[in-house]
């Protein structure tokens, strides 16, 4: 079973009853995602899983049922969404604007670490899937959040996951005034990969930041943060190439095993940051947020993802190029 209902977390920080709210959780058929999805529909939220594959997120919503979702269970729902493409993103959020009316809470969980480029696009896929087409898909879907939010019952929240490898910049350069920059390639060839999906992931606490200071600018009550949920053993994680080396995957295997979360486990901080009444009680002590495990305000493991300068260098070159990309 995914749900441990009597950990701390769920104690210090009850999740309310969610019926009547709508959310999408990306990547949700599967690791984190799913759990995520658990979570928020076992307390009565109407859920979107949002995934590429259809017959992935039948199998995931049978998983979620055969394990029971309790007694104030939501409806689920799939929503097909490709990311390795922004315009397949940007067609996603324009299929959930003619389905639905409100979106309370968005979780951009989805991303990938890749070795590819992207076919047609300026990017390498890394950077596409987890970075560029996640903020055209959040980009689209933004009118009917304000709505939603422009009522003030209600309470829209937008959380897009991080990693703590974004330590790896610390003392480092970093760049974003470029497409060039934002799409940087590594000359280490035996991190190149990581680096890359690191630099996404600064790019989306960045984003974050810079998007929360545009809400709040434009008095629009949404709450925006990014969350890091420690070292949590989900699909990618057993996907690792790293896994396969002999004596050392198995040497890290085993450490996983002993040490890391489950995704249930992993998804407390999602959850609670999407969730409980704690936020809404205290927004500007959440507003643009890094959370880290279990749900507790932490400061990111890189400088410059507080770094105001590289936030907006960031959020012109994504204004451009989201723009190109959607024209």
């Amino acid at each position: 079973m995914f749900i441990k209902y009597n950990q701390p977390v769920f104690q210090r920080s009850t999740i309310p009853d969610l019926t009547g709210k709508v959310a999408i959780v990306t990547g949700g058929n599967s690791g984190l995602g799913l759990a995520t999805v658990q979570h928020l529909t076992r307390h009565g939220a109407k859920m979107y899983l949002a995934s590429r594959s259809e017959a992935s997120a039948a199998a995931a919503m049978e998983q979620l049922r055969s394990e029971g979702l309790g007694p104030r269970n939501g409806q689920i729902e799939w929503l097909e969404l490709d990311l390795s493409d922004p315009r397949k993103a940007k067609r996603s959020a324009e299929d959930f604007l003619a389905r639905e009316d409100r979106l309370d809470m968005l979780v951009n969980n989805a991303g990938i670490r890749s070795p590819d480029w992207g076919t047609h696009l300026p990017a390498h896929l890394t950077h596409v899937s987890s970075y560029i087409s996640p903020v055209i898909f959040t980009r689209t879907l933004l009118p009917i959040m304000i709505k939603t939010a422009r009522n003030p019952q209600n309470d829209v929240r937008i959380v897009t996951m991080s990693t703590s490898y974004i330590s790896m910049f610390k003392g480092k350069t970093v760049r974003f005034n470029t497409v060039g920059d934002l799409n940087e390639e590594f000359k280490d060839a035996m991190l190149a990969d990581m680096l890359r999906y690191a630099k996404t992931k600064l790019a989306n606490v960045l984003y974050v930041k810079r998007l929360q200071k545009e809400f709040d600018a434009l008095d629009i009550p949404i709450t925006v943060m990014s969350v890091d949920p420690g070292t949590v053993d989900t699909p990618g994680f057993r996907s690792d190439p790293s896994l396969k080396i002999p004596i050392i995957g198995l040497i890290i295997r085993l450490w996983a095993w002993l040490t890391f979360d489950t995704p249930s486990e992993g998804a407390y901080g999602t959850v609670f940051a999407i969730a409980s009444p704690a936020v809404r009680a205290d927004r500007d002590k959440y507003k643009g947020a890094y959370i880290v495990p279990p749900g507790l305000v932490g400061t990111p493991q890189t400088p410059q993802a507080e770094s105001a300068e590289l936030a907006e260098e960031l959020w012109q070159t994504t204004e451009s190029l989201c723009a190109s990309l959607t024209a």
